[in-house]
Parts: structure tokens; C-alpha cells; sequence
């Protein structure tokens, strides 16, 4: 196995030296083939992602194959632009002459995917790498083994197997393809996972990566529309059953509004997935027995506002509220990761702000509120990947804006022009003229040359 890894990673190492990927027409073509991928196999990727996580289908092509196919599409319309060179300016003292930026490929990079969304978190990265002009190898989540088949299947058919491979597997298999140099890493899921990653491309100097998660902070006003609001927590929380990792961790609002809230949030949850949840087409099952047992035991010496079903031979949890939790429980300490929201009530929603920093930085942050203070106040005081005001995981739909984390929660972005860049070395360059040459720069010096290479300056 440890052979046949290795053997790979050099076969990419090799064609991508043949220059072959810095060829725009031949990136538009490997894009289009994985566009042409997802369309003609849409049904089998619903249904893989159906049997892997309980998905609909209509929240499969939202979060997983439109999302993917709007990614490819807008690298597509402006991979010529992000690939040309970017002017620079020349200071006086470099005159004549001109400088500029040229983006190039970084080589040949390994993307390691999340079992969450185990579609679009492995092959979105790939279209940035791609659009970049590098070889790739990619590594499926083993916890969405149907869907990591079936991209193992059907890649080879559509992309150059030249250029790139997939590799299946657990943690032999993961830690093997670690042992390898690649050119950049690209790991998303856990932090503990996402320390090893970062142990193993230290080995090689590898640049790396890392979009992980933490507990994402849901701050609610008073003076909020209550019905939306309560609709868009519930869709943000609740998608995939809460296994995502920019969803509300946990929601922080005044203690005289705190029943509103958490009412208005049970009756949108009934109005989407039904009196019984388990029952629902919309609603999604828990990865495995494992995770479900991990999100049982959070709701340990808890208060339950509503929810608290398990049903184990449906890997089923119900959505769940939890009131005023304790602070120091793991439900509060841990990414939750799952259909559980605690309700956190605060005597006065400024201190919402305090509360968030003296934890972990999260990977976003969601506020609701019409006010331009306490919006002003969250943003400046406040530190996140990502931050929506009155909205939740909405961001994640413009490719204009980079995703990723900070601090705790991640390093480095992709998505659009930020995951072109991410994949590319930005390389500085600077052409200089001969016919005019100053000694000014050169020794022997003295206070003359001094003083004008000041005035330049």
C-alpha cells in the first residue's frame, strides 16, 4: 500500500513537471469534465449522499452538487483574469523598470476531505487547485463511504489520471498518504486530525490549510424580526442535522426574550420537519453510532426545552434545545457537531461580545439585530472566520468572499480567487532596464551617495 501511495504521488510529481497543467485550455477542460461529472450523475450522488447522511435531495444540490457547480462555473468565467499577471507599482529608486505579480502553480498538493459534506468539502478545493494548474491527489472521508466510492469511481473517468488520483481508505491509509511530500495541504474537519496534518506537513515544510471549526456563536437581540430570524436558525442549525461545522454552536440572548426565542424556534421546527422529525424526508441522520452516542452523552444533567429523542438503528437524534447549560460541561466546551442548540440566557445582549472572547475564536459568528450599534460593537470587539448579520451560513453562497477560520478554528481560505490563490504561489517579479545606471547603489560609498539614495527613497 505504503508503494502504491508513493508510486502515485511521483507519477503526478512527473507529468506535472511535463508543464502540461499551466495551460489554461487544459485546466478549462479538467473543469468542465468535473462540471460534466456532476451533471450526469446527479441522481447517483443524491443517492449516495442519501444513504451516507440522510440527505433530501433538494438539500444535497443546495449544499453539496449546486454549490459545487456554481463554484466550477465562476472559476471558469474568471480563471483568464486571476491567472494574468498583477501590476505593481516601482519605487523611484528601482526606475527604470516594473514590477508585477505572477501567479504559478504550486505543483502537486493533497486535499483531504470531511465525511459532513463529503461531496462539495473534497472537490471544491479541487476546483481551486485545478483553476491554479496543479496535480492533486484527493482523500475521501471514510466515515461517507458511499460517496467517497463513488467519487473514486467516477473521477477517473472524467479527470486526467495523469494529473489526478484518488485515495480511499481509514487511518493507515490517511497517515501513509502523509508520509508523502506535496506541495501544499488541504485538510478539513477536526482540530485534533488537523494537528496531526499539520505535524506530518512540517516533515516537508509543506505550507498547509486547515479548515476546521469550534462553536459558533449565535447572538439574538430583542429588537430582531423574530419569525425570520427563528426560521434562519433553524435551517442554519438544523441542515444536516447540525453536522456542519459553520452552524449555530450554541445561541446567546437576554434573559426577558429568551422564552420568545425558544418558542418561535420550536414551532419553526415543527413547520419544517413535522410533529415527529424521524419521520420527515428534510430531516438528516447522524453520521454513525459513535457520533450519536458522543451527542447523547452532552445532554447529560441538562434541561431539555424540547427534543432529547434517540432512536439508534436509525443513527436518529431529534432536533434538540437545551436551556442555560453549564458552562463548563462538554456540550459546552466541545464543537457539538449535531441537532442540539443550547439557549444561552445574558442579563443584557452587550455582553454577548466579553462572553464569546474568552473562548476559542470560532469559525463564524451570527448576529441578529437591527441595530447599528450593537452590530458596530460585535464586529469591531469580536474575532471570527466569517461573521452574518441577520442571516445564517449565507456567506458560504458568494464566492466572493474567502471561508476560513482563525485562531483555533483554522488557517488559510479558499473559495473563488482566494482558493486560486491559496493553490498558486504568487511570485514577485521585477524587469529592470540597463540603459540607465546610477553608481549611487554601489561602493565605495560616501555622504553623496548617501544623501541622494535618501531623496529617492
Amino acid at each position: 500500500m505504503s508503494a502504491s501511495i508513493a508510486q502515485q504521488v511521483q507519477s503526478l510529481r512527473r507529468f506535472y513537471n511535463t508543464a502540461a497543467t499551466r495551460d489554461l485550455d487544459w485546466r478549462r477542460q479538467q473543469l468542465r469534465q468535473l462540471l460534466r461529472m456532476t451533471e450526469n450523475h446527479e441522481k447517483e450522488i443524491y443517492h449516495a449522499l442519501h444513504q451516507d447522511l440522510g440527505k433530501s435531495e433538494q438539500e444535497s444540490w443546495l449544499a453539496e452538487v449546486g454549490y459545487l457547480q456554481d463554484e466550477i462555473r465562476h472559476s471558469l468565467k474568471h480563471l483568464k483574469k486571476w491567472s494574468q499577471a498583477r501590476t505593481s507599482s516601482t519605487p523611484l529608486i528601482a526606475q527604470p523598470g516594473r514590477s508585477w505579480i505572477q501567479p504559478e502553480p504550486l505543483g502537486t498538493v493533497l486535499i483531504i476531505g470531511a465525511w459532513n459534506y463529503p461531496f462539495q468539502l473534497l472537490l471544491a478545493p479541487l476546483v481551486a487547485a485545478i483553476a491554479a494548474g496543479n496535480c492533486a491527489l484527493v482523500k475521501p472521508s471514510e466515515l461517507s463511504p458511499n460517496t467517497s466510492a463513488l467519487i473514486a469511481t467516477l473521477l477517473p473517468q472524467y479527470l486526467d489520471q495523469q494529473a489526478f488520483a484518488v485515495v480511499e481508505g481509514a487511518v493507515e491509509e490517511t497517515t501513509e498518504v502523509l508520509k508523502q511530500h506535496f506541495d501544499h495541504i488541504l485538510y478539513t474537519g477536526g482540530e485534533a486530525v488537523g494537528k496531526i496534518v499539520m505535524r506530518a506537513a512540517s516533515e516537508h515544510l509543506t505550507p498547509v490549510t486547515l479548515e476546521l471549526g469550534g462553536k459558533s456563536p449565535c447572538i439574538v437581540a430583542s429588537d430582531c424580526d423574530l419569525e425570520v430570524t427563528a426560521a434562519r436558525i433553524v435551517w442554519s442549525k438544523w441542515m444536516n442535522a447540525g453536522q456542519t461545522c459553520v452552524a449555530p454552536d450554541y445561541v446567546l440572548v437576554e434573559k426577558a426574550f429568551a422564552d420568545q426565542l425558544s418558542q418561535a424556534i420550536q414551532n419553526k421546527l415543527e413547520q419544517f420537519y413535522g410533529s415527529d422529525p424521524k419521520h420527515s424526508p428534510d430531516y438528516c441522520k447522524i453520521i454513525n453510532k459513535r457520533h450519536l452516542a458522543r451527542l447523547q452523552s452532552y445532554l447529560q444533567e441538562q434541561t431539555l426545552l424540547c427534543g432529547g429523542e434517540v432512536e439508534e438503528t436509525l443513527h436518529y437524534m431529534s432536533p434538540t434545545l437545551v436551556k442555560d447549560p453549564d458552562l463548563n460541561s462538554p456540550l459546552m466546551e466541545e464543537e457539538i457537531f449535531g441537532p442540539i442548540l443550547p439557549i444561552i440566557s445574558l442579563e443584557n445582549i452587550s455582553e454577548a461580545p466579553e462572553f464569546i472572547n474568552q473562548r476559542a475564536k470560532p469559525l463564524a459568528l451570527y448576529l441578529f439585530t437591527q441595530s447599528k450599534t450593537l452590530e458596530q460593537n460585535v464586529l469591531e470587539n469580536t474575532s471570527a472566520g466569517s461573521v452574518c448579520v441577520n442571516d445564517g451560513m449565507m456567506f458560504m453562497a458568494n464566492p466572493e468572499l474567502p471561508f476560513g477560520g482563525v485562531g483555533n478554528s483554522g488557517m488559510g481560505r479558499y473559495h473563488g480567487q482566494w482558493g486560486f490563490d491559496t493553490f498558486s504561489h504568487l511570485k514577485a517579479v521585477m524587469k529592470r532596464s540597463t540603459w540607465f545606471d546610477i553608481n549611487w547603489r554601489y561602493p565605495p560609498f560616501n555622504a553623496k551617495k548617501l544623501k541622494w539614495l535618501k531623496m529617492l527613497k
